[in-house]
């Protein structure tokens, strides 16, 4: 694996924490050269400073000009890690459009800008690297937040759309897809979130571990809950039944709050 990334000039957005420090923290244990991103600067900076990486804060939407620059004029790797769960209001109650509006912005704008930013030296040279880190409610769902649970289908519909764009021309492309992860994200997702995702919940660490053994296999979708594929598998042969049980879920948590 080292052979694969070592000297490689690196992106994580959302690093601060989570599932982007321990992505940050692996790329540069494996020999690679690491900028940081996190909308919070002092996080960006001590994650930075514990990887000897490049701090860059800010905004993820707008940050590949700069981490290029901060790299040398060169992006290997870029891991659109930074995401956003909001509750965009249950239909016939209030609607916050703000929220959709940020989940959108985040959640899959800020990849499609990514991409359209490096992807002309990609293709120029004939290789590069794109992670995104969705959720498994990118293939599936999320109870209780609409906005969540659409944008990541939008975040993995497009990760698919780059790989089967550009595989044949160096393009590699990665959809990291897991349950809950214990993170701060899981901790804000409330009652929902302890009943779905909590129960199986596994470290950020063991996110970076899936990623990078799909590297190493040079797979396109990586599932640090190997359940989902039976949970992808069965939504695809029969919705209606896979609907009804998730509609359990749902009376399950609506009776519980």
């Amino acid at each position: 694996m080292v052979g694969a990334v070592q000297g490689a000039k690196v992106v994580v957005t959302g690093a601060g924490g989570g599932i982007g420090a321990a992505l940050a923290r692996r790329f540069a244990g494996q020999g690679a050269q690491v900028v940081v991103n996190d909308l919070d600067a002092g996080r960006a900076k001590a994650v930075a400073e514990e990887i000897g990486g490049i701090a860059v804060p800010g905004d993820a939407s707008s940050i590949v000009t700069e981490a290029r620059d901060a790299l040398g004029g060169t992006v290997d790797v870029y891991c659109a890690n930074a995401g956003v769960g909001r509750d965009g209001g249950e239909p016939g109650g209030p609607l916050d459009a703000q929220g959709w509006a940020l989940s959108w912005d985040v959640n899959v704008m800020a990849h499609v800008r990514a991409a359209h930013a490096l992807l002309p030296d990609w293709l120029e040279r004939g290789s590069g690297r794109f992670v995104s880190t969705v959720s498994a409610a990118g293939l599936l769902t999320m109870i209780g937040t609409a906005p969540y649970s659409v944008t990541k289908h939008g975040a993995y519909a497009f990760a698919e759309w780059l790989s089967l764009t550009y595989r044949h021309r160096g393009v590699k492309v990665h959809a990291i897809c897991p349950q809950g992860v214990r993170t701060d994200m899981l901790d804000a997702s409330g009652s929902a979130g302890d009943l779905v995702l909590r129960p199986t919940a596994i470290e950020p660490e063991d996110v970076a571990d899936a990623l990078f053994r799909g590297i190493e296999e040079d797979r396109f979708l990586i599932l640090p809950h190997p359940e989902v594929a039976e949970y992808y598998r069965a939504r695809a042969t029969d919705p209606d039944r896979w609907l009804t049980g998730m509609n359990r879920v749902q009376q399950h948590w609506e009776a519980s709050r």
